[in-house]
């Protein structure tokens, strides 16, 4: 008989999670674990290469929010994603489509619907659950989504010409739609990318997600709050989910 296949479940409402895990289980799947928080999902991912999908709350307590937490995950290695959400609003739905989900279950999550996503997540070969690789750029594909890095500095599209940024010139991002705002003390520039995919393409560790909306450089805060930051006399929210990691940025004396 072939082993069942391996889920992992991240979700932060423990009756919710054991009852998930019951479901699966008389499904005929297996579960390497629960994770309530995305550290620990990206833990237990990594410990498990036989994950063969992914279970997982869009709205998470902790540094991370669900759809965070998967961008990292499928950074590692791509599997198949179902979310899990009871409410969530128009633009972190958008949001979580960024991921290449194979499904979205309301919750409380019925035995029947989580049947049928298995089944087209997991078994469906018409169906195609892995986020498209992004095309190699080269200088024949450079477009307004691309960005250059060099050193300290970023080069990205502005008009008919990519400009040079110093990566420490850069006061915040903020999401704005379908485009991602990037800006400095003297400019704003627009970038067709979502907020999560600028994040991963600028590889610079002072730019700190502080909200659903919006990452700062936090070498460029002016003070904050238990609920906003003030970056350059912008002030921006605080989200309760991102604060941990916020305060993290710190030492404490």
């Amino acid at each position: 008989m072939p082993a069942p296949l391996q889920l992992l479940i991240i979700e932060d409402e423990a009756v919710l999670a054991l009852d998930l895990r019951a479901t699966l289980q008389a499904e005929g799947y297996g579960v390497v674990g629960i994770a309530a928080t995305g550290p620990r999902a990206l833990e237990l991912f990594t410990q498990h290469p036989e994950v063969a999908g992914v279970l997982c709350d869009i709205h998470l307590q902790g540094p991370w929010n669900g759809i965070e937490t998967a961008r990292r995950l499928l950074a590692l290695r791509p599997v198949p994603l179902i979310y899990l959400t009871a409410l969530a609003d128009q633009p972190t739905l958008d949001e979580a489509l960024t991921t290449g989900p194979a499904a979205y279950l309301p919750k409380p999550v019925s035995a029947a619907s989580l049947r049928a996503a298995l089944a087209l997540a997991l078994h469906s070969i018409a169906r195609s659950v892995t986020p498209a690789a992004e095309p190699e750029t080269t200088p024949d594909t450079l477009t307004r989504d691309t960005i250059l890095q060099l050193d300290e500095h970023v080069f990205i599209k502005d008009n008919n010409q990519f400009v040079r940024i110093p990566l420490a010139d850069i006061l915040l991002l903020e999401a704005d739609n379908t485009y991602t705002a990037l800006r400095t003390s003297t400019r704003k520039y627009a970038l067709r990318l979502t907020l999560g995919a600028v994040l991963e393409r600028l590889h610079f560790a002072q730019l700190v997600r502080v909200h659903r909306s919006f990452a700062v450089n936090i070498q460029r805060v002016e003070s904050f709050s238990d609920t906003e930051a003030t970056v350059a006399g912008q002030t921006v929210p605080l989200g309760r989910q991102y604060r941990e990691a916020f305060l993290k940025q710190f030492q404490f004396r």
